[in-house]
Protein backbone atom coordinates (compact mmCIF):
# COMPACT_ATOMS: atom_id res chain seq x y z
CA UNK A 1 0.00 0.00 0.00
CA UNK A 2 1.34 3.41 -1.00
CA UNK A 3 0.07 5.26 2.12
CA UNK A 4 -1.69 4.50 5.34
CA UNK A 5 -5.46 4.66 4.97
CA UNK A 6 -6.62 8.17 5.79
CA UNK A 7 -3.58 9.92 4.26
CA UNK A 8 -4.61 13.07 2.34
CA UNK A 9 -3.99 12.96 -1.41
CA UNK A 10 -4.47 15.41 -4.26
CA UNK A 11 -5.88 14.71 -7.74
CA UNK A 12 -4.80 17.06 -10.56
CA UNK A 13 -6.27 16.77 -14.05
CA UNK A 14 -4.91 18.90 -16.87
CA UNK A 15 -6.01 19.23 -20.46
CA UNK A 16 -3.70 18.57 -23.40
CA UNK A 17 -0.85 21.09 -23.50
CA UNK A 18 -0.76 21.53 -19.72
CA UNK A 19 -3.89 23.64 -19.39
CA UNK A 20 -5.36 23.32 -15.88
CA UNK A 21 -8.55 21.32 -15.44
CA UNK A 22 -10.15 19.65 -12.38
CA UNK A 23 -8.34 19.44 -9.05
CA UNK A 24 -9.53 18.15 -5.70
CA UNK A 25 -8.29 16.49 -2.53
CA UNK A 26 -9.25 13.16 -1.08
CA UNK A 27 -8.45 10.54 1.50
CA UNK A 28 -6.35 7.52 0.55
CA UNK A 29 -8.47 4.48 1.34
CA UNK A 30 -6.37 1.53 0.20
CA UNK A 31 -5.65 -0.79 -2.65
CA UNK A 32 -7.22 -3.86 -4.24
CA UNK A 33 -6.78 -5.81 -7.46
CA UNK A 34 -8.28 -2.91 -9.45
CA UNK A 35 -6.02 -0.15 -8.17
CA UNK A 36 -5.81 2.46 -5.45
CA UNK A 37 -8.96 4.01 -4.01
CA UNK A 38 -9.47 7.62 -2.91
CA UNK A 39 -12.44 8.82 -0.88
CA UNK A 40 -14.14 12.18 -1.21
CA UNK A 41 -16.35 13.00 1.79
CA UNK A 42 -19.16 15.53 1.95
CA UNK A 43 -17.46 18.94 1.87
CA UNK A 44 -14.84 18.05 -0.75
CA UNK A 45 -14.07 21.04 -2.98
CA UNK A 46 -13.92 20.26 -6.69
CA UNK A 47 -12.52 23.09 -8.82
CA UNK A 48 -11.43 23.91 -12.35
CA UNK A 49 -10.76 27.31 -13.91
CA UNK A 50 -14.03 29.22 -13.86
CA UNK A 51 -16.08 26.53 -12.11
CA UNK A 52 -16.28 24.62 -8.88
CA UNK A 53 -18.48 23.35 -6.10
CA UNK A 54 -18.41 21.83 -2.64
CA UNK A 55 -19.83 18.31 -2.70
CA UNK A 56 -22.82 17.53 -0.52
CA UNK A 57 -22.48 13.82 -1.32
CA UNK A 58 -19.79 11.18 -0.91
CA UNK A 59 -17.81 9.75 -3.79
CA UNK A 60 -14.87 7.42 -4.28
CA UNK A 61 -12.46 7.32 -7.18
CA UNK A 62 -10.07 4.70 -8.47
CA UNK A 63 -6.52 5.10 -9.73
CA UNK A 64 -6.40 1.92 -11.83
CA UNK A 65 -3.45 -0.45 -12.06
CA UNK A 66 -1.73 -1.52 -15.27
CA UNK A 67 -1.36 1.87 -16.96
CA UNK A 68 -5.09 2.01 -17.67
CA UNK A 69 -6.11 5.13 -19.58
CA UNK A 70 -9.12 6.08 -17.47
CA UNK A 71 -10.07 7.44 -14.05
CA UNK A 72 -13.38 6.18 -12.58
CA UNK A 73 -15.47 7.99 -9.99
CA UNK A 74 -18.45 6.52 -8.14
CA UNK A 75 -21.09 8.79 -6.61
CA UNK A 76 -23.64 8.35 -3.88
CA UNK A 77 -27.10 9.58 -4.89
CA UNK A 78 -27.34 13.37 -4.70
CA UNK A 79 -29.11 16.38 -6.17
CA UNK A 80 -26.15 17.84 -8.10
CA UNK A 81 -25.09 15.09 -10.51
CA UNK A 82 -27.12 12.38 -12.19
CA UNK A 83 -24.23 9.95 -12.63
CA UNK A 84 -23.68 6.93 -10.45
CA UNK A 85 -20.45 6.18 -12.34
CA UNK A 86 -18.39 8.73 -14.25
CA UNK A 87 -15.22 7.54 -15.97
CA UNK A 88 -12.86 10.09 -17.51
CA UNK A 89 -10.71 8.82 -20.37
CA UNK A 90 -7.23 10.16 -19.74
CA UNK A 91 -3.55 9.39 -19.97
CA UNK A 92 -2.60 6.70 -17.46
CA UNK A 93 -2.68 8.35 -14.01
CA UNK A 94 0.74 8.85 -12.42
CA UNK A 95 1.57 9.26 -8.73
CA UNK A 96 4.05 11.98 -7.73
CA UNK A 97 4.42 11.84 -3.95
CA UNK A 98 0.85 12.24 -2.63
CA UNK A 99 -0.54 13.73 -5.86
CA UNK A 100 -1.97 11.76 -8.76
CA UNK A 101 -1.96 13.47 -12.16
CA UNK A 102 -3.34 12.72 -15.61
CA UNK A 103 -4.38 14.48 -18.81
CA UNK A 104 -8.14 14.47 -19.42
CA UNK A 105 -8.86 13.38 -22.99
CA UNK A 106 -12.49 14.49 -23.24
CA UNK A 107 -14.37 11.19 -23.63
CA UNK A 108 -16.32 10.00 -20.61
CA UNK A 109 -18.29 6.85 -19.90
CA UNK A 110 -21.33 7.67 -17.78
CA UNK A 111 -23.78 5.45 -15.94
CA UNK A 112 -26.75 7.40 -14.63
CA UNK A 113 -28.65 6.43 -11.51
CA UNK A 114 -31.49 5.28 -13.81
CA UNK A 115 -29.13 2.61 -15.22
CA UNK A 116 -28.52 4.13 -18.66
CA UNK A 117 -24.91 4.00 -19.92
CA UNK A 118 -23.37 6.12 -22.66
CA UNK A 119 -20.15 7.67 -23.98
CA UNK A 120 -20.18 11.44 -23.52
CA UNK A 121 -18.31 14.35 -25.16
CA UNK A 122 -17.54 12.66 -28.47
CA UNK A 123 -17.96 16.03 -30.20
CA UNK A 124 -15.46 17.66 -27.82
CA UNK A 125 -13.00 14.81 -28.43
CA UNK A 126 -13.25 15.28 -32.21
CA UNK A 127 -12.86 19.04 -31.91
CA UNK A 128 -9.82 18.79 -29.61
CA UNK A 129 -8.12 16.27 -31.89
CA UNK A 130 -7.85 19.07 -34.43
CA UNK A 131 -7.48 22.06 -32.09
CA UNK A 132 -4.79 20.54 -29.87
CA UNK A 133 -3.25 18.10 -32.34
CA UNK A 134 -3.71 14.86 -30.41
CA UNK A 135 -1.21 12.34 -31.78
CA UNK A 136 -2.70 9.25 -33.49
CA UNK A 137 -1.56 6.95 -30.65
CA UNK A 138 -3.38 9.14 -28.09
CA UNK A 139 -6.56 9.08 -30.20
CA UNK A 140 -6.36 5.30 -30.55
CA UNK A 141 -5.62 4.80 -26.82
CA UNK A 142 -8.56 7.01 -25.83
CA UNK A 143 -11.06 5.39 -28.21
CA UNK A 144 -9.96 1.88 -27.19
CA UNK A 145 -10.18 2.72 -23.50
CA UNK A 146 -13.66 4.24 -23.92
CA UNK A 147 -14.92 1.14 -25.74
CA UNK A 148 -13.54 -1.26 -23.10
CA UNK A 149 -14.83 0.80 -20.18
CA UNK A 150 -18.25 1.27 -21.81
CA UNK A 151 -18.69 -2.51 -22.15
CA UNK A 152 -17.43 -3.15 -18.60
CA UNK A 153 -19.82 -0.56 -17.13
CA UNK A 154 -22.76 -1.76 -19.25
CA UNK A 155 -22.13 -5.36 -18.18
CA UNK A 156 -21.50 -4.39 -14.51
CA UNK A 157 -18.06 -5.98 -14.54
CA UNK A 158 -15.82 -5.28 -11.54
CA UNK A 159 -15.06 -2.63 -10.44
CA UNK A 160 -18.29 -1.30 -11.99
CA UNK A 161 -20.43 -3.55 -9.82
CA UNK A 162 -20.74 -3.57 -6.02
CA UNK A 163 -16.95 -3.23 -5.59
CA UNK A 164 -17.07 0.48 -4.61
CA UNK A 165 -19.33 -0.30 -1.63
CA UNK A 166 -16.33 -1.62 0.29
CA UNK A 167 -14.55 1.67 -0.33
CA UNK A 168 -17.55 3.79 0.67
CA UNK A 169 -17.48 1.85 3.97
CA UNK A 170 -13.76 2.60 4.32
CA UNK A 171 -14.45 6.28 3.64
CA UNK A 172 -17.00 6.41 6.44
CA UNK A 173 -14.31 5.13 8.84
CA UNK A 174 -11.84 7.89 7.88
CA UNK A 175 -14.08 10.96 7.61
CA UNK A 176 -13.22 13.71 10.00
CA UNK A 177 -9.85 12.23 11.02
Amino acid sequence: MRFEAGHPVRVEFTKWGGRPHWSFTGIYLGEDEHGEWIGHPVGTEFARPGHGWVADWESVSLVPHHDAAHFPAFNRPNDRVSSQIYVDMCTPPVWQDSTVTCIDLDLDVVKKFDGSVYIDDEDEFEHHQLEYGYPPEIISMTEGSAERVFLAVKESQAPYDATPERWFEALSLHQGK
